[in-house]
């Protein structure tokens, strides 16, 4: 298939220029006769009438101006449009190339040979202006008459149009007058009443967004097509939960769309419309020159830069012409991927990439050694909920003993700032994956009180080598005075991320369902990846140390909504084509996340939809002096493992009847 298409392009591309020189030649003998018609017409259609100075003079004259007007018409792209499509745009040129050429050929003809009978530029101008418009809009003609043949092939795709603005017509005409499209634009929608009951292209406007539903089933519509780029965010998504109801496919025109050289907007360019793109919240906004100043010629870490988050926040940051970016993981594959991309993206980015563990504290050494960054945006996290119920030693290990051990290293190498990125989970855990990032805040935390009160040279080095733990032992390189500050970022689940529910709600429908939901009424915050690292980025330049910033990830969505929705923008009726079956919560999930503990508040930032909790009071050197009993019961992977973390965490919902 790919091959044929390929070969019709090609094919396509090789008959233009012959179609070009055609009309060039069609248009050479157009031009040559226009002039010599308007003689016979003024002289009655007798040639003899014709006084031989007239004559001699078109005669003449007609070499030059002929020659003229084909380079007027290439000027004006005459040759280069696509005619099928020929709409005002065609028009205007050719009305600015007849006035061009008339004006040319009065004073050419007068300045070189002498005066004409004023009838004859009129009506040379006026032969001429026919011919050559009247070949451009056939082409249109014809197209519009074989898509009349045609208009009832049942082949077809039946479709609603939404938008009769220039990008829905645009889409409209490209659709309906291609021979190649699978699709065919039935009706339009559009809000704005002095469109209602007129027609574009043909096709009526047959009513407003209230509409949809009724036209739907009254076309027999099996996809719908947005082309409202300029609509607002609540208006487009007021539509997309109209059209999600009649089960057809949805496609959009994202952004402002961009106009190519012909002057026109492709099919092509509409996108699917996402379970994101219903959700109710408008986009988050940063101040980009907060974090543009924070980060310019910093050298920066991003640890797990592989992940879903890392690889945002990596992208993000290139864009903020840091002074170099390391991506540090363990996982190779997706490291590739963002080094790829980045390369592309940022020829002229200077970063590095580094495999290896946060776990391996003389790795982490090294690399901090080497690169001495100013800032580190700590992301390396098992966050699996239900995998991680099962190996709760690694968690523990790579969260909470992996951020001591990269923390540590930030601070003993002079680093600027430290962010860890968290969750809500780790408010009130019901699993070993929220508890451990609990102990990653409290760590950060602890870090930030010795660092105030002057006693950093109290944080002892962790490490461990072949999976059994050594004895902690005191540093003798931390720097005096130690400026690092510690802060952590807490959110809920991002879209589209590793481990989401929505591409694994999209396995599901493609296998035919069923789609598993855990809980009928459990509920999730949601954002998207780039909106959770842009803030992310950005409470990072509100930081003094020590905070937990939360960010406001506006209302809770239930996933058996969420499903639903999913399994609407794919064509399908939820419990009909497609069964929704409740498989109850699993070990550690809870119905709903908090972002709060119950003894924080909140305080605001110049970022309303950025809060910073009250850190909960802890005894601060007992928590740093039980961390090497769990560490040991980590690396030993002691079955108790979940008991010494709640000696830790007391908000640890864990009964131990497991």
């Amino acid at each position: 298939m790919r091959e044929v298409k390929a070969m019709k392009k090609h094919t396509i591309g090789k008959r233009w220029p012959v179609t070009s020189t055609l009309l060039m030649i069609y248009d050479a003998i157009v031009v040559f006769g226009a002039y010599f018609i308007a003689l016979l017409v003024r002289f009655d259609f007798q040639f003899s009438q014709i006084p031989k100075e007239y004559f001699d003079e078109w005669l003449r004259f007609s070499p030059i101006y002929v020659l003229f007007c084909l380079i007027i018409f290439f000027i004006f792209r005459l040759y280069k449009s696509l005619w099928e499509y020929v709409s005002y745009d065609e028009l205007k040129n050719l009305v600015i190339t007849a006035v061009i050429t008339v004006v040319f050929h009065v004073i050419g003809s007068w300045l070189l040979f002498g005066r004409m009978p004023s009838s004859y530029y009129l009506i040379g101008t006026v032969f001429q202006f026919i011919a050559v418009t009247g070949i451009r809009f056939a082409y249109r003609f014809i197209r519009v008459l074989n898509t009349a043949i045609k208009g009832n092939d049942a082949g077809r795709t039946r479709c609603m149009l939404i938008g009769a603005g220039d990008a829905g017509r645009f889409i409209l005409r490209e659709i309906n007058y291609s021979n190649d499209s699978q699709d065919r634009i039935l009706c339009i929608i559009d809000d704005n009443e002095s469109k209602q009951g007129r027609y574009v292209e043909g096709v009526e406007v047959v009513g407003g967004r209230d509409d949809i539903l009724y036209n739907a089933r009254k076309f027999n519509i099996e996809k719908i097509l947005i082309a409202i780029p300029s609509a607002t965010d609540e208006e487009k998504r007021d539509i997309y939960n109209i059209c999600k109801e009649t089960g057809c496919v949805l496609k959009y025109l994202p952004g402002k769309y961009q106009f190519t050289d012909e002057n026109t907007v492709y099919s092509s360019k509409m996108k699917d419309v996402s379970v994101e793109d219903l959700l109710g919240r408008n986009p988050v906004k940063v101040e980009m020159e907060e974090i543009f100043q924070s980060l310019k010629g910093k050298t920066i870490l991003v640890t797990g830069g592989g992940g879903s988050i890392g690889s945002e926040l990596c992208r993000q940051i290139a864009g903020h012409q840091p002074g170099m970016l390391i991506i540090f993981d363990i996982y190779e594959n997706s490291v590739y991927d963002i080094e790829q991309e980045l390369k592309h993206e940022y020829k002229d980015l200077n970063f590095a990439v580094e495999i290896g563990s946060v776990r391996d504290s003389r790795r982490v050494e090294q690399i901090f050694s080497k690169y001495r960054p100013d800032i580190v945006y700590h992301a390396a996290a098992h966050k699996h909920v239900p995998l991680m119920e099962g190996s709760p030693c690694e968690a523990i290990k790579n969260n909470v003993f992996g951020t001591y051990k990269t923390a540590y290293a930030a601070m003993t190498h002079g680093c600027q700032r430290f962010v860890l990125v968290s969750t809500d989970k780790a408010v009130n855990p019901t699993n070993i994956m929220g508890a451990s990032k609990r102990i990653c805040e409290m760590i950060v935390q602890a870090f930030d009180k010795k660092i105030k009160e002057n006693r950093a040279n109290e944080i002892l080095e962790m490490v461990t080598h072949e999976e059994t733990a050594d004895q902690p032992k005191k540093q003798n390189g931390i720097p005096k005075p130690v400026t690092t500050e510690f802060v952590a970022v807490r959110f809920g689940n991002v879209l589209g991320s590793n481990g989401s529910v929505i591409p694994l709600f999209k396995k599901m429908i493609e296998r035919g369902g069923p789609v598993e939901v855990t809980h009928k009424d459990i509920i999730r915050y949601f954002m998207t990846i780039p909106e959770a690292v842009s803030l992310i980025l950005q409470a990072g330049t509100y930081a003094k140390g020590g905070e937990i910033f939360v960010l406001d990830m506006g209302e809770p969505v239930k996933i058996d909504t969420l499903a639903r929705n999913l399994i609407k923008l794919s064509g399908y009726t939820p419990d009909k084509d497609i069964q929704i079956v409740y498989t109850g919560l699993r070990p550690g999930e809870k119905l709903y996340e908090e972002k709060l503990m119950a003894e924080e508040g909140l305080t605001k930032t110049p970022n309303n939809l950025i809060h910073v909790g009250r850190p909960v009071d802890f005894d601060v050197d007992a928590f740093l002096q039980a961390l090497p009993r769990l560490m040991t019961a980590a690396y030993e992977n002691q079955d108790d493992i979940k008991a010494v973390t709640k000696e830790i965490v007391s908000t640890y919902a864990w009964s131990g009847d497991e």
